[in-house]
């Protein structure tokens, strides 16, 4: 086999590589009863007493290194703090490596880091560990950031991907396709006349108002694959179906358009700062009303809910019902 794009773009190709060459040959998946590398969720957990270390890491390889709302390092950031909150961990500290290419320019970089300090600030993380490298000119596009997050949860109140209930309400905490499609359109300069901006975005504020009202299940941040992989995940790690109404789906004219033009589904192109929530039913309207509130979650909807059925089912806007299946890849190539 020889490794291609796809492996690294999300969806069924990335996780196969995943299984039959990154798991059958690590012997040594977790620690104790904590959540390990079997488990394949956005984070693991090392128990400590009354309390779990929430451990995430991320390497990004986005291009171009700044696009409209953001650059990466906010993404680098923002994303591994999604990993942890996801956990239902509050998250405490991130340690940063570069990989920077010979000639890069100094005020480039400069730009990055402060990106990076600005997410730690708003959110209370600190970076406090990290690494610099420098690679020849020509043996490196630009740079490569690696993230690892660290949080905290008490004993036993992990959230994982795999713990929906029948009947629970799936929330979305925004529109979909933001990122994606923001991505596309500008790196091929196809010149849309369109304020389209990337979501990416620290989500805690929206997970830990969330957790306040005691109603969270299960959770899940829609990035490589989109919302159709995120979906598919939840629901095949679950062993339950999911019926989601489309018309509920939050998206922006814009996606729309730019989805419509490169033949692109808007479903299946990562978020960075959208969360994906199972909440228990009598909980939902309170969770949704108190979302609603937070910075980046005005756009939040109940988009479904949790059926006996196996499959993740869609209820199309002009009235019938398909099956939404998890794409094979990101369409989207090195978005994040």
């Amino acid at each position: 086999m020889k490794i291609g794009m796809s492996h690294g773009a999300g969806g069924e190709v990335m996780q196969n590589l995943i299984s039959e060459i990154l798991l059958k040959n690590i012997k040594n998946k977790k620690v104790n009863d904590g959540v390990g590398l079997d488990d394949l969720d956005d984070g693991a957990s090392i128990p400590l007493g009354d309390w779990e270390i929430v451990i995430s890491t991320d390497g990004h390889t986005i291009d171009p290194l700044f696009f409209p709302g953001g650059d990466i390092g906010k993404l680098s950031i923002a994303g591994t703090i999604n990993d942890i909150a996801v956990m239902g961990a509050k998250p405490l500290a991130i340690a940063n490596a570069m990989v920077i290419r010979e000639g890069f320019p100094g005020e480039d970089l400069e730009t990055i880091v402060q990106s990076m300090d600005e997410v730690c600030q708003e959110t209370g993380v600190s970076i406090i560990t990290g690494d610099t490298k420098v690679m020849e000119q020509g043996k490196l596009d630009q740079m490569i950031i690696t993230t690892t997050g660290i949080g905290l949860v008490k004993n036993g109140e992990i959230k994982r991907d795999s713990s929906l209930n029948l009947g629970d309400k799936i929330i979305l905490s925004g529109s979909v396709g933001d990122h994606g499609m923001a991505l596309m359109s500008y790196r091929e300069g196809f010149g849309y006349d369109t304020d389209l901006q990337s979501d990416v975005a620290p989500i805690w504020e929206i997970v830990e108002t969330a957790l306040n009202t005691g109603g969270v299940t299960s959770m899940k941040d829609p990035t490589r694959g989109g919302l159709a992989n995120a979906l598919n995940e939840i629901s095949n790690k679950s062993g339950l179906g999911l019926l989601i109404e489309e018309d509920k789906i939050p998206l922006k004219e814009p996606v729309i358009a730019v989805s419509e033009m490169l033949g692109i589904d808007p479903y299946e192109v990562a978020n960075e700062g959208k969360v994906i929530m199972g909440v228990d039913d009598n909980l939902a309207e309170e969770t949704l009303k108190a979302i609603k509130k937070t910075k980046y979650g005005s756009e939040a909807q109940i988009i479904g809910e949790v059926t006996k059925d196996k499959h993740v089912i869609l209820e199309t806007s002009v009235g019938g019902k398909r099956i939404l299946e998890a794409p094979i890849a990101d369409p989207v190539p090195r978005v994040c």
